[in-house]
């Protein structure tokens, strides 16, 4: 018998993903989620939830700079920020990297997968927990986008897929929350899944987001550990020049700004969409 173990991530119905399992290094039942974090020869550390693929040491930097840099780029002066979901503070990391940023509020449903990624992703996230304009709520972020009095100039939903306890991020009532909470001329930007395999989501996402804002669109990212073609970040927000910023600006505005992935001429050619997804997203619009 082979002594090899595995894992295998279960998001998709008829297909998977085996990782090799060098090392188990933390499993645990949180109360809201079942989280593993295995060490694999490919991808270093990889934490699953819930058998879904969160995040991995080797290619967190592509998901994590596309969702931050782009819409912190096209905003003018994003000098609050809020982070709902994000508990591997990867996005976090990205954010504060920009000092145009006065404010940066992460909003996490479970203090132990902050605990957790603190202790086992410190070679990316230790920077966040010294720096004074990062502050944690540990809350239900839906609760805290109806509630709270507070505003933001970008607001960046990290979540899981549309299942189980993330299932009320991708809802309407979520969508106007959000618009309620943003400032005139706020960006907010969302995981949006692979169409590709999630083409049903895809497109009620976008129908969602757009009977909300003015201007709905999405950008594509290609992150190896995320199975099945582009992601989509969908895009929201009231000021449609924010789609269009020049590249001489963006660049001006990532001055100093050391990135793996993301530059400003990709900012501008990842919302070049593939016939299909550009299907997708008319129809999911016109509906």
């Amino acid at each position: 018998m082979s002594d090899r173990k595995t894992i295998s991530e279960t998001l998709h119905d008829g297909i998977g993903m085996v990782f090799d399992v060098d090392e188990v290094l933390y499993e645990e039942g949180t109360g809201h989620h079942q989280l593993s974090l295995i060490r694999n020869p490919i991808f270093g550390k990889v934490l699953v939830l819930d058998g879904a693929v969160q995040v991995t040491s080797r290619d967190e930097f592509i998901y994590h700079e596309m969702l931050a840099h782009v819409p912190l780029a096209a905003h003018g002066n994003p000098a609050d920020v809020l982070i709902i979901g994000g508990g591997d503070c990867g996005v976090a990391e990205e954010v504060l990297k920009h000092k145009r940023v006065s404010t940066l509020t992460q909003v996490e449903i479970d203090a132990s997968v902050l605990d957790f990624s603190r202790e086992h992703f410190a070679d990316f996230n230790a920077p966040v927990f010294e720096d004074p304009r990062f502050k944690v709520e540990i809350a239900d972020g839906a609760v805290f986008a109806a509630e709270t009095d507070r505003r933001f100039d970008v607001i960046l939903v990290d979540s899981t897929d549309p299942t189980g306890p993330g299932a009320v991020l991708f809802t309407v009532d979520f969508y106007r929350n959000l618009k309620r909470i943003l400032r005139p001329g706020g960006i907010v930007v969302s995981q949006n899944g692979v169409p590709f395999l999630q083409p049903d989501e895809f497109s009620k996402a976008m129908k969602g987001l757009s009977s909300v804002f003015e201007t709905t669109s999405c950008y594509l990212v290609s992150v190896p550990t995320y199975f099945g073609g582009h992601m989509t970040l969908g895009w929201s927000s009231d000021d449609p020049k924010s789609l269009s910023v020049s590249e001489a600006a963006l660049t001006e505005r990532m001055a100093g700004i050391d990135t793996r992935y993301y530059t400003p001429a990709h900012h501008r050619a990842s919302f070049a969409l593939p016939r299909f997804i550009e299907t997708l997203l008319e129809n999911a619009l016109k509906s």
